[in-house]
Protein backbone atom coordinates (compact mmCIF):
# COMPACT_ATOMS: atom_id res chain seq x y z
CA UNK A 1 0.00 0.00 0.00
CA UNK A 2 1.40 3.63 -0.98
CA UNK A 3 0.45 6.08 1.85
CA UNK A 4 0.88 9.80 0.91
CA UNK A 5 0.63 12.22 4.33
CA UNK A 6 -0.56 15.21 2.53
CA UNK A 7 -1.02 17.01 6.01
CA UNK A 8 -1.84 20.36 6.26
CA UNK A 9 -1.95 22.12 9.89
CA UNK A 10 -2.29 25.68 10.98
CA UNK A 11 -4.04 28.05 9.83
CA UNK A 12 -4.62 29.79 6.48
CA UNK A 13 -6.09 33.41 5.68
CA UNK A 14 -8.73 32.49 6.48
CA UNK A 15 -8.43 31.28 9.73
CA UNK A 16 -9.06 27.95 8.94
CA UNK A 17 -7.38 24.87 10.41
CA UNK A 18 -7.05 22.43 7.34
CA UNK A 19 -5.62 18.71 7.99
CA UNK A 20 -5.61 16.31 5.01
CA UNK A 21 -4.71 12.42 4.56
CA UNK A 22 -4.93 11.12 1.81
CA UNK A 23 -4.15 7.07 0.23
CA UNK A 24 -3.21 6.01 -2.43
CA UNK A 25 -3.61 2.09 -1.63
CA UNK A 26 -3.87 -1.17 -3.53
CA UNK A 27 -4.21 0.67 -6.57
CA UNK A 28 -6.24 3.65 -5.30
CA UNK A 29 -8.94 2.09 -3.22
CA UNK A 30 -10.49 3.89 0.03
CA UNK A 31 -13.24 6.61 0.68
CA UNK A 32 -10.11 9.06 0.42
CA UNK A 33 -8.02 7.56 -2.51
CA UNK A 34 -6.35 10.10 -4.01
CA UNK A 35 -7.67 8.84 -7.32
CA UNK A 36 -10.96 9.52 -6.12
CA UNK A 37 -10.16 13.07 -5.46
CA UNK A 38 -8.53 13.69 -8.74
CA UNK A 39 -11.90 12.46 -10.24
CA UNK A 40 -14.32 14.81 -8.18
CA UNK A 41 -12.35 17.69 -8.73
CA UNK A 42 -12.27 17.47 -12.41
CA UNK A 43 -15.90 16.97 -12.36
CA UNK A 44 -16.31 20.25 -11.11
CA UNK A 45 -13.35 21.53 -13.34
CA UNK A 46 -16.09 20.15 -16.18
CA UNK A 47 -18.84 22.77 -14.89
CA UNK A 48 -15.58 25.73 -15.55
CA UNK A 49 -14.03 26.84 -18.53
CA UNK A 50 -11.88 25.10 -20.17
CA UNK A 51 -8.32 26.88 -20.28
CA UNK A 52 -4.83 27.09 -22.66
CA UNK A 53 -1.55 25.23 -20.87
CA UNK A 54 -0.77 28.93 -19.39
CA UNK A 55 0.17 29.86 -16.24
CA UNK A 56 1.15 32.95 -14.18
CA UNK A 57 3.84 33.56 -11.51
CA UNK A 58 3.14 36.43 -9.31
CA UNK A 59 5.72 38.56 -7.63
CA UNK A 60 4.53 39.86 -4.53
CA UNK A 61 6.90 42.78 -3.08
CA UNK A 62 5.19 42.88 0.42
CA UNK A 63 5.12 46.32 2.42
CA UNK A 64 4.43 48.17 -0.87
CA UNK A 65 6.77 49.03 -3.41
CA UNK A 66 8.32 52.61 -3.98
CA UNK A 67 7.18 53.34 -7.79
CA UNK A 68 9.34 56.08 -7.90
CA UNK A 69 12.65 54.32 -7.30
CA UNK A 70 11.69 50.88 -8.82
CA UNK A 71 9.85 51.38 -12.30
CA UNK A 72 9.40 55.14 -12.58
CA UNK A 73 11.92 57.57 -11.27
CA UNK A 74 10.88 60.66 -12.04
CA UNK A 75 14.46 62.24 -12.28
CA UNK A 76 12.65 65.49 -14.06
CA UNK A 77 10.58 65.98 -10.57
CA UNK A 78 12.14 68.19 -8.11
CA UNK A 79 14.85 66.55 -5.53
CA UNK A 80 12.65 65.53 -2.95
CA UNK A 81 10.26 63.81 -5.52
CA UNK A 82 12.86 61.68 -7.82
CA UNK A 83 14.55 58.47 -7.26
CA UNK A 84 16.96 58.69 -4.61
CA UNK A 85 18.87 55.77 -6.56
CA UNK A 86 18.86 57.63 -9.41
CA UNK A 87 18.26 56.01 -12.86
CA UNK A 88 19.28 53.06 -15.68
CA UNK A 89 19.07 53.15 -19.10
CA UNK A 90 17.04 50.51 -20.57
CA UNK A 91 16.95 48.72 -23.90
CA UNK A 92 13.73 51.02 -24.77
CA UNK A 93 14.65 54.46 -26.43
CA UNK A 94 13.83 56.90 -23.83
CA UNK A 95 12.70 55.20 -20.62
CA UNK A 96 14.81 54.48 -17.27
CA UNK A 97 14.41 52.58 -14.49
CA UNK A 98 15.05 53.13 -10.60
CA UNK A 99 18.86 52.94 -10.26
CA UNK A 100 18.92 49.56 -8.56
CA UNK A 101 17.56 47.58 -11.81
CA UNK A 102 20.25 47.36 -14.14
CA UNK A 103 19.77 43.79 -14.52
CA UNK A 104 15.99 44.55 -15.59
CA UNK A 105 16.52 47.48 -17.63
CA UNK A 106 18.87 45.13 -20.01
CA UNK A 107 15.97 42.81 -20.44
CA UNK A 108 12.77 46.25 -20.72
CA UNK A 109 12.61 44.82 -24.45
CA UNK A 110 10.43 41.61 -22.67
CA UNK A 111 8.64 43.26 -20.13
CA UNK A 112 6.33 46.20 -19.58
CA UNK A 113 6.40 48.99 -17.02
CA UNK A 114 2.28 49.99 -16.25
CA UNK A 115 2.80 53.60 -14.92
CA UNK A 116 -0.88 54.91 -14.07
CA UNK A 117 -1.52 51.59 -11.86
CA UNK A 118 -3.69 52.98 -8.77
CA UNK A 119 -6.48 52.24 -6.53
CA UNK A 120 -8.06 54.15 -3.39
CA UNK A 121 -6.75 51.75 -0.67
CA UNK A 122 -3.68 52.16 1.13
CA UNK A 123 -3.78 49.75 3.89
CA UNK A 124 -1.93 46.68 3.94
CA UNK A 125 -4.41 44.56 4.52
CA UNK A 126 -6.94 46.34 2.34
CA UNK A 127 -4.27 46.84 -0.36
CA UNK A 128 -3.43 43.51 -0.63
CA UNK A 129 -7.13 42.56 -0.59
CA UNK A 130 -7.75 44.63 -3.76
CA UNK A 131 -4.67 43.26 -5.09
CA UNK A 132 -5.30 39.10 -5.05
CA UNK A 133 -8.61 39.43 -5.82
CA UNK A 134 -10.04 42.27 -7.66
CA UNK A 135 -11.75 43.89 -4.86
CA UNK A 136 -11.87 46.41 -1.91
CA UNK A 137 -12.13 45.03 1.54
CA UNK A 138 -12.08 47.81 4.07
CA UNK A 139 -12.19 45.68 6.67
CA UNK A 140 -9.19 43.71 6.26
CA UNK A 141 -7.42 46.36 8.34
CA UNK A 142 -9.72 45.33 11.07
CA UNK A 143 -9.33 42.21 11.75
CA UNK A 144 -11.93 41.05 8.62
CA UNK A 145 -11.81 38.54 6.73
CA UNK A 146 -11.14 37.79 2.33
CA UNK A 147 -14.61 38.20 1.23
CA UNK A 148 -13.63 37.65 -2.61
CA UNK A 149 -11.37 34.59 -3.49
CA UNK A 150 -7.61 35.01 -4.98
CA UNK A 151 -6.67 34.91 -8.62
CA UNK A 152 -5.01 31.53 -7.87
CA UNK A 153 -7.65 29.94 -6.16
CA UNK A 154 -10.16 31.17 -8.99
CA UNK A 155 -7.45 29.90 -11.32
CA UNK A 156 -7.88 26.23 -9.09
CA UNK A 157 -11.68 26.40 -9.38
CA UNK A 158 -12.36 26.56 -13.27
CA UNK A 159 -9.18 24.43 -14.38
CA UNK A 160 -9.21 21.70 -11.53
CA UNK A 161 -7.19 21.46 -8.09
CA UNK A 162 -4.56 19.41 -10.01
CA UNK A 163 -3.25 19.17 -13.47
CA UNK A 164 -5.30 16.86 -15.58
CA UNK A 165 -1.92 14.71 -16.66
CA UNK A 166 1.26 15.45 -13.91
CA UNK A 167 -1.29 15.95 -11.08
CA UNK A 168 0.88 18.71 -10.60
CA UNK A 169 -1.19 21.13 -8.03
CA UNK A 170 -2.71 23.99 -10.00
CA UNK A 171 -2.16 26.81 -7.46
CA UNK A 172 1.12 26.71 -5.37
CA UNK A 173 2.05 28.95 -3.08
CA UNK A 174 5.86 30.06 -2.46
CA UNK A 175 5.45 32.89 -0.04
CA UNK A 176 2.48 33.61 1.55
CA UNK A 177 0.42 36.67 0.61
CA UNK A 178 -2.70 37.59 2.87
CA UNK A 179 -5.90 37.54 0.70
CA UNK A 180 -4.19 34.51 -1.61
CA UNK A 181 -6.84 32.10 -0.25
CA UNK A 182 -10.18 30.88 -1.70
CA UNK A 183 -12.93 32.27 0.45
CA UNK A 184 -16.19 31.55 -0.53
CA UNK A 185 -14.56 28.73 -2.91
CA UNK A 186 -13.57 26.54 -0.25
CA UNK A 187 -10.61 25.02 1.33
CA UNK A 188 -10.30 22.80 -2.22
CA UNK A 189 -8.82 25.68 -3.70
CA UNK A 190 -6.13 26.96 -1.16
CA UNK A 191 -2.85 26.76 -2.47
CA UNK A 192 -0.64 24.18 -1.83
CA UNK A 193 1.93 25.55 0.69
CA UNK A 194 5.07 23.63 -1.03
CA UNK A 195 7.12 25.26 1.79
CA UNK A 196 5.22 22.69 4.85
CA UNK A 197 4.30 19.31 5.34
CA UNK A 198 2.16 18.76 2.22
CA UNK A 199 5.49 19.67 0.24
CA UNK A 200 6.88 17.24 1.83
CA UNK A 201 4.74 14.28 2.06
CA UNK A 202 4.59 14.95 -1.76
CA UNK A 203 7.38 12.01 -1.22
CA UNK A 204 6.54 8.51 -0.27
CA UNK A 205 6.30 7.84 3.35
CA UNK A 206 6.52 4.36 5.57
CA UNK A 207 6.93 3.55 9.30
CA UNK A 208 10.43 2.79 9.76
CA UNK A 209 8.93 -0.16 12.40
CA UNK A 210 7.47 -1.56 8.82
CA UNK A 211 10.12 -0.60 6.19
CA UNK A 212 13.90 -0.08 7.75
CA UNK A 213 15.65 0.21 4.38
CA UNK A 214 14.20 2.81 2.93
CA UNK A 215 16.34 2.92 -0.40
CA UNK A 216 14.83 -0.84 -0.82
CA UNK A 217 11.57 0.54 -0.78
CA UNK A 218 12.82 3.28 -3.41
CA UNK A 219 14.06 0.20 -5.51
CA UNK A 220 11.34 -1.65 -5.52
CA UNK A 221 9.04 1.43 -6.66
CA UNK A 222 10.95 1.81 -9.51
CA UNK A 223 10.85 -2.16 -10.53
CA UNK A 224 6.76 -1.96 -9.95
CA UNK A 225 6.62 1.24 -12.42
CA UNK A 226 9.15 -0.25 -14.74
CA UNK A 227 7.09 -3.70 -14.89
CA UNK A 228 3.80 -2.28 -14.82
CA UNK A 229 4.81 0.09 -17.86
CA UNK A 230 6.01 -3.03 -19.81
CA UNK A 231 3.19 -5.35 -19.07
CA UNK A 232 0.67 -2.87 -19.97
CA UNK A 233 -0.96 -2.11 -16.78
CA UNK A 234 -0.38 1.27 -16.22
CA UNK A 235 -2.31 1.75 -19.78
CA UNK A 236 -5.47 -0.37 -17.98
CA UNK A 237 -5.90 1.96 -15.41
CA UNK A 238 -8.38 4.52 -14.71
CA UNK A 239 -7.34 8.13 -15.74
CA UNK A 240 -7.14 9.34 -12.26
CA UNK A 241 -5.22 6.37 -11.25
CA UNK A 242 -2.48 7.00 -13.12
CA UNK A 243 -3.11 10.52 -12.12
CA UNK A 244 -2.07 9.60 -8.97
CA UNK A 245 0.39 7.19 -9.89
CA UNK A 246 2.40 9.93 -11.53
CA UNK A 247 1.87 12.64 -8.26
CA UNK A 248 3.57 10.35 -6.06
CA UNK A 249 5.76 8.09 -8.20
CA UNK A 250 6.07 10.57 -11.63
CA UNK A 251 8.10 13.45 -12.29
CA UNK A 252 6.04 16.40 -10.40
CA UNK A 253 7.62 16.32 -6.74
CA UNK A 254 10.87 16.75 -8.88
CA UNK A 255 9.58 20.08 -9.93
CA UNK A 256 10.28 21.59 -6.15
CA UNK A 257 13.75 19.90 -6.41
CA UNK A 258 16.75 22.20 -7.97
CA UNK A 259 18.88 18.72 -8.06
CA UNK A 260 17.28 18.22 -11.59
CA UNK A 261 18.29 21.19 -12.98
CA UNK A 262 21.29 22.38 -14.55
CA UNK A 263 23.62 23.47 -12.17
CA UNK A 264 24.66 26.40 -13.87
CA UNK A 265 21.00 27.56 -14.58
CA UNK A 266 20.70 27.45 -10.75
CA UNK A 267 23.77 29.48 -10.10
CA UNK A 268 22.71 32.08 -12.57
CA UNK A 269 19.51 32.49 -10.38
CA UNK A 270 21.36 32.87 -7.24
CA UNK A 271 20.31 31.67 -4.14
CA UNK A 272 17.12 32.88 -1.92
CA UNK A 273 13.91 34.61 -3.92
CA UNK A 274 16.04 33.62 -7.01
CA UNK A 275 16.13 29.91 -5.98
CA UNK A 276 12.45 30.43 -5.26
CA UNK A 277 12.03 31.88 -8.96
CA UNK A 278 13.93 29.32 -10.73
CA UNK A 279 10.91 26.64 -8.70
CA UNK A 280 8.38 28.88 -9.95
CA UNK A 281 9.82 28.25 -13.57
CA UNK A 282 9.96 24.53 -13.36
CA UNK A 283 6.41 24.44 -11.49
CA UNK A 284 4.71 26.28 -14.42
CA UNK A 285 6.78 23.82 -16.85
CA UNK A 286 5.00 20.93 -14.65
CA UNK A 287 2.03 22.02 -15.23
CA UNK A 288 1.09 24.48 -12.50
CA UNK A 289 -1.47 27.09 -13.62
CA UNK A 290 -0.68 29.81 -10.79
CA UNK A 291 2.81 30.36 -8.68
CA UNK A 292 2.92 33.26 -6.01
CA UNK A 293 6.09 34.39 -4.52
CA UNK A 294 6.19 37.15 -1.57
CA UNK A 295 9.80 38.99 -1.06
CA UNK A 296 8.82 41.51 2.02
CA UNK A 297 9.98 44.44 2.86
CA UNK A 298 9.07 47.23 1.22
CA UNK A 299 7.43 49.36 3.77
CA UNK A 300 10.25 52.14 3.86
CA UNK A 301 8.95 54.70 6.24
CA UNK A 302 12.27 55.68 6.15
CA UNK A 303 15.80 55.26 4.79
CA UNK A 304 14.61 54.41 1.70
CA UNK A 305 17.98 54.68 -0.20
CA UNK A 306 19.78 52.57 2.03
CA UNK A 307 17.06 49.78 1.96
CA UNK A 308 16.61 49.94 -1.68
CA UNK A 309 20.04 49.60 -2.05
CA UNK A 310 19.72 46.21 0.23
CA UNK A 311 16.48 44.86 -1.83
CA UNK A 312 16.24 45.93 -5.02
CA UNK A 313 19.52 44.64 -6.42
CA UNK A 314 17.87 41.28 -5.01
CA UNK A 315 14.16 41.30 -7.18
CA UNK A 316 16.90 42.99 -9.83
CA UNK A 317 18.66 39.85 -10.23
CA UNK A 318 16.03 37.27 -9.60
CA UNK A 319 13.27 39.44 -11.86
CA UNK A 320 16.36 40.10 -15.32
CA UNK A 321 17.15 36.17 -14.45
CA UNK A 322 13.58 34.62 -14.70
CA UNK A 323 12.94 36.72 -18.11
CA UNK A 324 16.07 35.99 -19.32
CA UNK A 325 15.70 32.30 -19.00
CA UNK A 326 11.75 31.88 -19.96
CA UNK A 327 12.66 33.96 -23.18
CA UNK A 328 15.70 31.78 -24.15
CA UNK A 329 13.35 28.82 -23.71
CA UNK A 330 10.50 29.91 -25.61
CA UNK A 331 8.07 29.88 -22.36
CA UNK A 332 7.27 33.53 -22.80
CA UNK A 333 4.34 33.03 -24.55
CA UNK A 334 3.26 30.83 -22.08
CA UNK A 335 4.04 31.70 -18.45
CA UNK A 336 3.19 35.77 -17.09
CA UNK A 337 5.17 37.14 -14.48
CA UNK A 338 3.31 39.66 -12.59
CA UNK A 339 5.59 41.78 -10.35
CA UNK A 340 4.02 44.41 -7.95
CA UNK A 341 2.90 44.81 -3.89
CA UNK A 342 -0.35 46.36 -2.49
CA UNK A 343 0.70 50.04 -3.26
CA UNK A 344 2.83 52.80 -4.08
CA UNK A 345 5.10 55.30 -1.49
CA UNK A 346 4.12 58.55 -1.60
CA UNK A 347 5.93 60.81 -3.96
CA UNK A 348 7.83 63.14 -1.75
CA UNK A 349 10.19 62.03 0.80
CA UNK A 350 9.59 62.36 4.42
CA UNK A 351 11.35 63.56 7.20
CA UNK A 352 13.01 60.50 8.13
CA UNK A 353 14.06 59.94 4.30
CA UNK A 354 11.63 56.83 3.55
CA UNK A 355 7.79 57.01 1.96
CA UNK A 356 4.64 56.71 3.33
CA UNK A 357 1.49 54.79 1.91
CA UNK A 358 0.22 55.19 -1.14
CA UNK A 359 -2.41 53.94 -3.22
CA UNK A 360 -2.83 56.18 -5.59
CA UNK A 361 -0.35 55.25 -8.02
CA UNK A 362 1.10 52.14 -7.55
CA UNK A 363 3.89 49.62 -8.92
CA UNK A 364 2.98 46.86 -11.45
CA UNK A 365 5.78 45.25 -14.11
CA UNK A 366 4.66 42.25 -16.23
CA UNK A 367 6.69 40.06 -18.51
CA UNK A 368 5.47 37.22 -21.28
CA UNK A 369 2.18 35.51 -20.85
CA UNK A 370 1.75 36.22 -24.97
CA UNK A 371 1.19 39.84 -24.24
CA UNK A 372 2.83 43.16 -25.84
CA UNK A 373 6.17 43.72 -24.45
CA UNK A 374 8.91 46.25 -24.68
CA UNK A 375 7.11 49.37 -23.63
CA UNK A 376 6.11 51.65 -20.70
CA UNK A 377 2.06 52.02 -20.45
CA UNK A 378 0.25 55.39 -18.84
CA UNK A 379 2.22 58.09 -17.29
CA UNK A 380 2.09 59.72 -14.27
CA UNK A 381 2.11 63.46 -13.33
CA UNK A 382 5.14 65.53 -12.91
CA UNK A 383 5.51 64.48 -9.51
CA UNK A 384 4.77 60.77 -9.71
CA UNK A 385 1.66 61.07 -7.35
CA UNK A 386 -1.16 60.29 -9.77
CA UNK A 387 -1.67 58.95 -12.83
CA UNK A 388 -1.43 61.54 -15.79
CA UNK A 389 -3.31 59.34 -18.05
CA UNK A 390 -6.28 56.83 -17.34
CA UNK A 391 -5.48 54.79 -14.88
CA UNK A 392 -5.79 51.09 -14.64
CA UNK A 393 -7.02 49.62 -12.01
CA UNK A 394 -6.44 45.90 -10.24
CA UNK A 395 -9.87 44.36 -11.82
CA UNK A 396 -8.42 45.62 -15.33
CA UNK A 397 -5.29 43.95 -14.07
CA UNK A 398 -7.24 40.76 -12.96
CA UNK A 399 -9.06 40.84 -16.73
CA UNK A 400 -5.80 40.95 -18.20
CA UNK A 401 -4.70 37.50 -16.56
CA UNK A 402 -8.02 36.29 -17.32
CA UNK A 403 -6.99 36.26 -21.12
CA UNK A 404 -3.98 34.86 -20.39
CA UNK A 405 -5.72 32.08 -18.75
CA UNK A 406 -8.31 31.79 -21.02
CA UNK A 407 -10.91 32.52 -18.81
CA UNK A 408 -13.95 34.35 -19.85
CA UNK A 409 -14.17 38.03 -18.03
CA UNK A 410 -17.91 37.29 -17.48
CA UNK A 411 -17.86 33.91 -15.74
CA UNK A 412 -19.64 33.62 -12.51
CA UNK A 413 -19.26 31.39 -9.77
CA UNK A 414 -21.70 31.06 -6.13
CA UNK A 415 -21.12 33.10 -3.18
CA UNK A 416 -21.21 31.76 0.67
CA UNK A 417 -24.79 33.08 0.18
CA UNK A 418 -25.66 30.87 -2.44
CA UNK A 419 -25.89 33.25 -4.91
CA UNK A 420 -24.02 33.68 -8.33
CA UNK A 421 -21.21 36.71 -8.72
CA UNK A 422 -19.13 37.77 -11.36
CA UNK A 423 -15.87 37.74 -11.12
CA UNK A 424 -15.03 40.85 -12.82
CA UNK A 425 -17.22 43.48 -12.82
CA UNK A 426 -15.77 46.53 -14.34
CA UNK A 427 -12.49 45.57 -15.10
CA UNK A 428 -11.01 45.26 -18.84
CA UNK A 429 -7.78 43.84 -20.36
CA UNK A 430 -5.46 46.63 -20.81
CA UNK A 431 -5.49 47.44 -24.24
CA UNK A 432 -2.20 48.42 -24.81
CA UNK A 433 -0.86 44.69 -24.20
CA UNK A 434 -2.94 43.24 -26.23
CA UNK A 435 -1.22 44.20 -29.01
Amino acid sequence: MLTVNWRRSGRDCNGVTRRDFLRAGSLGTGALALPDLLQARSAMASAGVSAPDTSVVWLWLGGGPTHVETFDPKMSAPKEYRSVTGEVKTTLPGVTLGGNFSKTASMAEHMAFVRSFAHKNSGHGGGTHWLMTGYDNRNIDNGGLPSRPSLGSITARLRGANHGESGMPTYVRLGGIGSDGPAFLGTSYAPFGSNNEARRNMNLNTRLDRVDDRRSLLQQLDRFQRKADQSGLMNGLDSFEQQAFHLVLGKAPQAFDLKYEDPRTVAKYGTGLGQQMLVARRLCEAGCGFVTLSYGGWDMHGQIERNMNTRGPVVDNAVATFVEDVVQRGLDRKILLVVTGEFGRTPKINRNAGRDHWAPLSTLALAGGGLKMGQTIGESDAKASVPASSPYSPQDLMATIFGVLGFDPKTQLTNQAGRPVYLIEEGRPIPELMG
